[in-house]
C-alpha cells in the first residue's frame, strides 16, 4: 500500500492499493481511498475507455475523487477481447459488489462510472439490469461518452434502448469537454435531451477542456497514451468530475 504524496494542497491524503486480481481471467484493478479513513465510504467503480488495460490513465481522477472521501476502484479491461471486453467489465462489477464492503465501501452507495467507451458501458448496465441479476447502481456517471454505439456491457446502444422504452431507473450524470475532438460533446447533449424527453433524471455539465483533460490527463502522441497533466483546464475539469463522483455516492444525487 503506497501513500499518495502528489498534489500537496489536498486536504486529505490518499492511499492506493495496486494490482488486486478480479475474476477468473486474472485481470487487475487498483483501489484508491482516503488515507486513514474510518467508516463506510461512497463507492465508485470507474471504467476506462478503449485501449487495452489502461487503468493507470484514470489514476489522477481516481485519486482526486478519493481525496473527497470516496472509495474508487479502477479495473483494467480489454476492448480488443473477443467479446469487446464485456466479460471483464462485468467481472469487475461482480468483484466490487462482493468485495467493496471489506475495502471500506458503503454497499448501499455504489456509483457506476466510465470515461469514453466506459461511459456507454456503465449506462448499458442500468438500462439492462438483467445482465447483472437485476442490480442497479445508485447512479450512473458518464464522462466524455458516446451513446449511439453498442455498449460494451450489453451489445446494444443506450439510445436504442431508450427508444425501445427501457428506463435506466437511476439518475444519470453526464460531463463532457467542450473542446473534445475525439467524442464530440453533442453525444452527451443528445443523450441528456432524450432522457429529459422521457422524464428521466439527468444532469449535464460541459467543461472547458478536451477528451483527455476531463480526466486530468493530456494525450501524448509519442506514447499513444494519456498521461497526467497539471494544465489548469484539466485540473479544474477533473476536480469538477471528482466532485460529482464523490458527491453522488455521498447522498447528493
Amino acid at each position: 500500500m503506497a501513500p499518495d504524496m502528489g498534489m500537496a494542497d489536498r486536504a486529505v491524503k490518499t492511499e492506493t492499493v495496486r494490482g488486486l486480481v478480479y475474476g477468473p481471467g486474472g485481470k487487475q484493478l487498483d483501489v484508491h481511498r482516503p488515507a486513514g479513513a474510518s467508516g463506510a465510504m461512497p463507492t465508485v467503480l470507474l471504467w476506462h475507455g478503449i485501449g487495452p488495460d489502461e487503468r493507470d490513465v484514470l489514476e489522477p481522477l481516481a485519486r482526486t475523487t478519493a481525496a473527497l472521501g470516496a472509495l474508487v476502484l479502477v479495473p483494467d479491461w480489454r476492448s480488443d477481447a473477443a467479446d469487446g471486453g464485456r466479460s471483464q467489465l462485468l467481472e469487475s462489477l461482480a468483484f466490487v459488489r462482493e468485495e467493496a464492503g471489506g475495502l471500506g465501501g458503503d454497499e448501499a452507495s455504489y456509483v457506476l462510472a466510465g470515461w469514453s467507451a466506459g461511459a456507454g458501458a456503465a449506462l448499458g448496465v442500468a438500462l439492462r439490469p438483467e445482465s447483472v441479476a437485476e442490480w442497479r447502481p445508485r447512479a450512473v456517471v458518464g464522462v466524455a461518452g458516446r451513446y449511439d454505439l453498442p455498449a460494451r456491457t450489453t451489445g446494444t446502444a443506450p439510445l436504442d434502448d431508450l427508444a425501445a422504452g427501457r428506463d435506466p431507473g437511476v439518475p444519470v450524470h453526464l460531463l463532457h469537454g467542450t473542446r473534445d475532438s475525439v467524442v464530440d460533446a453533442q453525444h452527451s447533449r443528445a443523450l441528456a435531451a432524450t432522457l429529459r424527453t422521457v422524464g428521466r433524471a439527468v444532469t449535464l455539465q460541459e467543461l472547458e477542456t478536451d477528451h483527455a483533460g476531463v480526466i486530468m490527463t493530456a494525450y501524448d502522441p509519442a506514447a499513444d497514451h494519456c498521461v497526467p497533466t497539471t494544465a489548469e483546464h484539466a485540473v479544474r475539469a477533473g476536480q469538477l468530475v471528482a466532485g460529482v463522483l464523490a458527491g453522488i455516492g455521498g447522498g447528493k444525487a
